[in-house]
């Protein structure tokens, strides 16, 4: 039987010889110029970032300045334990107005350790993230106190900042509150309004409570507040069946309509920590900074657990809403250098230690599908300057 020649032996032969010449265009690099001359947005478009390099490379050779020759700025949204901080820097001042008033107290930094520091108040979690993503170079600051949480829940946001977590300031130990009007226990929550901002330790307080009593999350119908100071007045106003946020705010508020504080942090004092976090290219630049800082904070914390009197004027002056300021600090104290031990695993035992506290709190944000995974702990700690402080101080 005769093969006949049909048009499709020449269509076979004519893929054959093009699916070959594309192989070797691809192979030898032309497709890609053609496609940077032609159709040059169809390229992905790859931004680089300060993240993408370690923070240290801009670092001097050698010690150029042991401490920066500017106000080393350390962010701080006010709890009982931030009276230590403010001991240390004299007081606090803004970003809109970082010079101290005239004749204003000097701190224990500038006094004991000749380091000019200032602690600069924010009213907003958020806003303090900010600043410590821009750094104080570019108007933010050097460090920050954040809880563990926020430092889980904002680490990729902060991925070029490289933050490294310092020391522990404090623990939350009845500073956060559930407060309710006609809502007999936690229980009945089911269904009710609950208010909270979203971007604050209280946030993640509440969802530690709804664990507790077996609600889920579509069991109540959150109401986003614009700042944890607002959950005072949710409640006042009616906005909101329960609200989470400051002690000496909401219990003020419940009370005020008949209602009363379902749940603290002292239920669940190893939840809230608050640590200290600096700016990566910050503690690589001024490691020396960093060593008087830390020991500037816990010697002041030291002085506030022995009389809390000249930290309880200056915190009460700066967050009236926190209520009694010696009951605040007592709710909320500065952590010793043996606390920072036991939670960094260094010597002795904590309930909970650091690395436990950041692991969980990033499970259980990717759990809800908030943010994108985060790095393991260990990448978002430096020990090394409290390790020498505690080694120079000995047991």
């Amino acid at each position: 039987m005769r093969l006949h020649r049909g048009p499709g032996l020449f269509l076979f032969l004519f893929l054959c010889v093009l699916g070959a010449s594309y192989a070797l265009a691809s192979r030898m690099g032309y497709l890609d110029r053609l496609q940077e001359r032609y159709f040059p947005s169809t390229r992905e478009a790859v931004r680089l970032s300060p993240g993408d390099f370690p923070a240290g490379v801009a670092a001097p050779v050698a010690d150029v300045a042991s401490v920066p020759l500017r106000p080393v700025l350390i962010g701080f949204s006010p709890r009982g334990a931030s009276a230590g901080l403010l001991v240390a820097t004299g007081g606090a001042t803004t970003l809109d107005n970082p010079v101290p008033p005239p004749g204003a107290a000097q701190g224990l930094l500038k006094t004991a350790y000749a380091l000019d520091a200032r602690a600069v108040l924010f009213a907003k979690e958020e806003d303090l993230r900010h600043a410590l993503s821009i750094g104080a170079e570019n108007g933010g600051v050097d460090m920050a106190t954040l809880s563990v949480d926020r430092l889980a829940a904002w680490a990729p946001l902060l991925r070029d900042a490289a933050p490294r977590t310092l020391l522990l300031v404090g623990r939350s130990r009845g500073q956060e509150a559930l407060a309710a009007v006609g809502v007999p226990d936690l229980a009945s929550l089911r269904g009710r309004r609950l208010g909270v901002y979203p971007y604050g330790s209280s946030h993640y307080f509440a969802l530690w409570l709804l664990s507790r009593v077996g609600l889920r999350i579509t069991d109540v119908r959150w109401v986003e507040l614009p700042t944890t100071l607002d959950a005072g007045r949710a409640l006042r106003e009616g906005r909101a069946d329960a609200v989470v946020g400051l002690w000496g705010d909401v219990e003020l508020a419940a009370r005020d309509r008949g209602g009363a504080v379902l749940a603290t942090t002292a239920d669940a004092p190893h939840l809230v920590a608050t640590v200290l976090v600096a700016r990566g290219d910050f503690a690589a630049r001024y490691p020396d900074a960093v060593r008087r800082v830390l020991r500037g904070l816990l010697d002041a914390g030291q002085n506030v657990l022995k009389d809390p009197t000249a930290g309880a004027r200056m915190l009460g002056e700066v967050a009236p809403y926190l209520g009694d300021p010696i009951e605040a600090i007592r709710s909320a104290p500065p952590a010793t250098l043996a606390d920072n031990r036991a939670f960094f695993g260094l010597s002795g035992e904590a309930p909970v230690t650091y690395d436990e506290l950041f692991q969980s709190a990033a499970a259980l944000f990717q759990k809800l599908k908030q943010g994108p995974p985060v790095p393991p702990a260990e990448d978002t700690k430096d020990l090394g300057a409290l390790k020498y402080v505690s080694e120079a101080r000995g047991p």
